[in-house]
């Protein structure tokens, strides 16, 4: 795949710098790293994200009123080394600690582990909430074995405001760790992308096939079929959903239905539009609906539905505004 770059290897940083070249009255470089910080940090809880590079635009440019407070970058689909979340977290610290969000995947959960006991011998105390909303990646008994994928939007998005809302570290940990356990997402997958400087997909796939379950790195599925109706395939993933979440008649949910890169938004509203019908017809509340693409994997073909069960305390927490320079919510 052609990209539009320089040296394979200066691609984080220049990503970096780029966004604070046109954002630089809000936000600034966490020194010697390729982190990124708000300017102004407010005094309350810290709220640092991270992960790898290539996800735009989470994990970077997640940031910004009731939203991340830093974000450790790390390369293409690899986590941030340790130095880098250890750095990126003691710049916004304000004295009330520090909470992680971020996917659940081993390198990152050793590097931030790491971080946290820098952070720990420094004085400062530090909460993590490891995101794992991927149900096609473990089933239920091994809950804490899977991915965090799209579900990363809702759970750092409930983080933003618990930790800006003036609750402690510890409480906006709970409130935080209650969203991550009521989200649930499923993708498929149509086509791979291409690491910057690779000149191979991470991934191919038969003409007329997809992939169900499928990561946002490319990790196997659960099963490979011919390609569906658009219907089918709303109708084939939102199943498995309810089956796993018991999400049912009377709950209340927030929905998104996120692309993956490549995929269109005619798609996503397309998918989106089957969606609403399903839990209409079953007697489930919508809260509210997100179609975008926020969790991305560069060019891969694709598209996940989440869906986070959300009582009166969560839907507070999510209706609280929020502004950055590619998610914005009034």
């Amino acid at each position: 795949m052609k990209k539009i770059i320089n040296a394979p290897g200066d691609v984080v940083l220049e990503c970096a710098e780029g966004f604070v070249a046109a954002y630089g009255d809000q936000y600034e470089m966490v020194p010697e790293t390729a982190g990124i910080k708000v300017k102004n940090m407010k005094d309350k809880p810290a709220l640092v994200i991270g992960g790898g590079t290539g996800h735009e635009p989470m994990f970077e440019f997640f940031l910004g009123e009731n939203l991340a407070d830093a974000s450790a970058c790390g390369n293409i689909f690899a986590s941030p080394d340790p130095g880098t979340i250890f750095r990126t977290a003691m710049s916004v610290d304000r004295g009330q600690g520090v909470l992680f969000v971020y996917g659940n995947y081993t390198g990152d959960n050793m590097n931030f582990d790491m971080a946290a006991e820098m952070l720990e011998e420094e004085g400062i105390p530090s909460r993590t909430v490891r995101v794992t909303d991927d149900i096609a990646s473990a089933p239920k008994d091994r809950l804490y074995d899977r991915r965090g994928i799209a579900g990363d939007f809702f759970v750092i998005r409930i983080a933003g405001a618990a930790t800006a809302s003036g609750l402690s570290l510890d409480e906006a940990f709970r409130v935080t760790e209650k969203a991550n356990q009521n989200t649930f997402t499923i993708g498929v997958g149509l086509s791979g992308a291409t690491i910057p400087g690779e000149e191979k997909p991470i991934f191919t796939l038969p003409d007329g096939e997809i992939e169900f379950g499928l990561g946002i790195h490319g990790e196997p599925g659960v099963k490979r079929t011919k390609l569906l109706p658009a219907d089918e395939l709303v109708d084939n993933l939102y199943e498995n959903l309810l089956a796993d979440s018991g999400i049912q008649a009377g709950d209340c949910v927030c929905c998104y239905v996120n692309g993956l890169g490549s995929t269109t938004l005619m798609e996503l509203c397309i998918m989106n539009r089957r969606l609403r019908q399903l839990l209409e017809r079953d007697g489930i509340q919508i809260h509210d609906m997100e179609v975008n693409s926020l969790v991305t994997t560069q060019e891969m073909a694709g598209a996940s539905i989440t869906l986070m069960k959300v009582d009166d305390e969560l839907k507070r927490y999510y209706d609280t505004p929020c502004t950055s320079p590619y998610y914005t919510r009034r």
